[in-house]
């Protein structure tokens, strides 16, 4: 990689070039970033992760421009058109859309009406326009063209022919391209109109029926909105500055004097903007105020994404868990601690007297069976009538009632995952432990189904895929390495996203387990086929031996380090678990006196941190969370009403509030604080608990608007 982008990449991170390039030789060698980020601080400079991630990406970008820059040198050179000039300039080019600005004039093309006029002879007389000599009489020069045996009739298609040439000549000037890019990033407005007879079957997109604003402007949501109904087929869209004035913009690179060649290259010029430039500028911004849109709607669906998969786990406990329904019934499973399936049935609430005895008597009967610490419901349908139902049983004081999100369980329940997991269980089974498992754990349940259908993004059906996996996988990535695995319970799946293994390997390491029963070490992870030092290396310090006999097996602290622990022990006249137990031995541990070449305070300081709290869960505790009781349907509902809520997505606009309805409530960023807010995740994240406030209810729409400023505030307001 050439030495100059890592010095770009630096100055666009505000970081040294060297901690680029340090950076950038461990993702050579195969380093992930979430070990980068945690075991090779002192060669980073301590980046974190988003710095490191943002590296390989640029990183990415630039080997595919050194690709296409490779391919262009090579058609030119096929076909005998690289110049010393040329080659410079392309040398010169620090973007791609600089790249393809030099290479237009000489890519390959369709017959075109310049290329045509030039298969006249007309070339010439285009030239000749363009030097606008007062001398120069265009009607008199353009007779000299008139061939009838070319297809050049008359004087006109003479002129016409030499202004197409020249169309397609201002069209494929890099510095006029330049100047127009900059005219439609400042002045561009986007327009956007329903189409004829459409306003009907468009009508969720009636807010931009008659809409317009600074293309540089607009909210990434509302651009999304907006594309979808254009490409729906409901609106028309256009983003352009104002036409005179980039004609009159382009005037000023041609223009030499006001004579009668002017006029003819005045009328190119104009052609070339309304057919060639415009299209061609339009079509460019629109991807890059688009690609914008989509970057600020992927970082919102990735924080929010972190937030649902750091959400406090009850822990292992034993669970029963209900998916509830009216017609069918409600599922009911019980897990044991480690969230295995000991059994299932079925209960009614909503049928008969002698349904919902019979009910109670079963769930009294497998709570005492298999005791059972908390109950899981999904917030589904007949939700609300169930926990009622629960609660009416009169069930111990300690055992929670939890009621859990269930998006994405029908996804879970349906999948590959679950039919291999439960090939006996219909996907009504699968569904309930789902949610159970969700309750105990929601990293360890979410990673097994695709981020996109846990409902907490923002049109993210209308991003580029393949940057939104990346993001998401990004982002799943780092929770799971941030908290750590156990080796011995984890699924596959979560496994498969531990720095380092992927899904072979993690199909590889339980497999292994299975055969031969739980690891006693990390070291013998090794012995897990295709395992080898490099993968080793990456996963050993996030996955944990919970009963290993070596503490350290049990921490954050990776292999490699291990023998600088031993020896911090030692010189305490302590073993390793001393070490970790006492921290008064730990406190008279002098760092200075362990720095290495490969070892510095930076990494020191983490083992002590470890040490202190070895394998402690991140996550933050787990609190049992209650809807207000008689309110289950936006029926229920009336306005000035104060309930607790969670909060279960935020978007650019505000943030949605489950309220325990069946509907989640908005609350428009102008209702979320008493003071302005810019940002909505800069007060509010997913799974916040949170108290709001009903201002309306719209049951025929099934909308909910709520808000979370004081009183006295909004009686100000009003």
């Amino acid at each position: 990689m050439n030495d100059k982008y890592f010095a770009r990449i630096a100055e666009e991170l505000k970081i040294h070039h060297l901690q680029v390039m340090s950076t950038a030789q461990l993702l050579e060698e195969g380093g992930t970033v979430p070990f980068i980020a945690r075991y090779r601080k002192e060669k980073t400079g301590s980046l974190d992760e988003v710095a490191i991630a943002v590296i390989r990406d640029r990183l990415e970008q630039f080997a595919e421009y050194d690709k296409r820059r490779e391919a262009i040198v090579k058609s030119l050179t096929e076909r005998n058109l690289l110049s010393d000039e040329l080659a410079t300039k392309i040398d010169a080019a620090v973007t791609l859309t600089e790249l393809e600005d030099v290479y237009l004039p000489y890519r390959p093309k369709k017959r075109t009406k310049a290329t045509i006029a030039r298969e006249k002879g007309l070339e010439p007389l285009a030239i000749e326009l363009l030097q606008q000599s007062v001398s120069f009489v265009p009607a008199v020069e353009a007779q000299k063209f008139v061939i009838p045996d070319k297809g050049v009739e008359n004087i006109d298609d003479a002129l016409q022919g030499a202004r197409d040439i020249i169309a397609e000549m201002v069209s494929e000037n890099a510095e006029v391209r330049g100047a127009l890019r900059e005219l439609f990033a400042l002045d561009a407005i986007l327009v956007s109109k329903v189409l004829k007879d459409k306003e009907t079957e468009g009508i969720k997109f009636r807010d931009y029926f008659d809409w317009q604003e600074p293309g540089s402007k607009i909210a990434s949501h509302r651009l999304l909105a907006i594309y979808r109904g254009e490409k729906e087929g409901f609106l028309k869209v256009g983003v352009l500055p104002d036409s005179e004035k980039a004609v009159k913009m382009l005037h000023r690179f041609y223009r030499k004097d006001f004579c009668a060649s002017w006029e003819q290259v005045r009328e190119a010029i104009e052609d070339s903007y309304k057919r060639l430039l415009c299209p061609s500028i339009e079509n460019e911004y629109r991807r890059q105020i688009l690609e914008k849109a989509e970057e600020e709607a992927i970082r919102v669906f990735a924080a929010n994404l972190r937030e649902l998969l750091m959400a406090p786990p009850l822990g292992q406990k034993s669970v029963l868990a209900i998916d509830p329904g009216f017609r069918t019934g409600c599922k009911v499973v019980c897990l044991d601690p480690q969230g295995k399936l000991l059994e299932n049935g079925v209960i009614y609430i909503s049928q008969s007297d002698q349904a919902r005895e019979a009910s109670a008597i079963l769930v009294k009967q497998l709570i005492a069976r298999h005791k059972i610490e908390a109950v899981a419901i999904g917030n589904g349908t007949a939700s609300r009538e169930t926990e009622a139902f629960i609660k009416s049983l009169k069930l111990p004081g300690d055992i929670a009632v939890v009621m859990v999100n269930e998006s994405g369980a029908s996804i879970y329940s349906a999948s590959e995952v679950a039919r291999e997991e439960f090939p006996d269980h219909d996907i009504t089974v699968r569904g309930a432990v789902s949610i159970g498992r969700r309750l105990m754990d929601p990293l360890a349940e979410l990673v097994k189904i695709d981020p996109k259908s846990i409902g907490v993004g923002q049109y993210q059906h209308d991003v580029e895929q393949a940057r939104l996996k990346k993001s998401l996988d990004d982002m799943v990535m780092s929770c799971v390495n941030g908290i750590g695995v156990e080796a011995n319970t984890a699924s596959k799946q979560l496994l498969s996203y531990v720095a380092g293994l992927g899904p072979q390997l993690a199909k590889n390491i339980v497999a292994w387990r299975e055969e031969n029963g739980p690891f006693k070490s990390r070291k013998q992870l090794l012995k897990v086929p295709r395992l080898g030092p490099k993968a080793f290396e990456q996963a050993a310090g996030f996955l944990r031996i919970r009963n290993s006999d070596n503490p350290l097996d049990r921490s954050a602290v990776h292999p490699e380090s291990y023998k600088i622990v031993e020896k911090m022990a030692a010189d305490q006249g302590c073993d390793v678990e001393e070490l970790v137990k006492n921290s008064q031995l730990r406190k008279q541990v002098k760092l200075q006196n362990y720095v290495s070449e490969e070892t510095g305070l930076p990494t020191l300081n983490d083992i002590m941190s470890e040490l202190a709290r070895p394998g402690i869960d991140p996550r933050e505790k787990f609190e049992a969370f209650a809807f207000a009781e008689g309110v289950n349907e936006m029926k229920d509902l009336v306005v000035g009403m104060k309930l607790p809520g969670i909060v279960t997505n935020v978007t650019q606009f505000g943030a949605f509030v489950d309220i325990g309805v069946h509907q989640d409530g908005l609350v428009h960023v102008s209702q979320l604080s008493d003071k302005f807010v810019k940002d909505p995740a800069e007060v509010v994240k997913v799974q916040q608990r949170v108290m709001v406030r009903v201002l309306e209810v719209d049951i025929p729409r099934k909308r909910i608007s709520l808000s979370m400023k004081s009183e006295k505030k909004q009686v100000e307001k009003w």
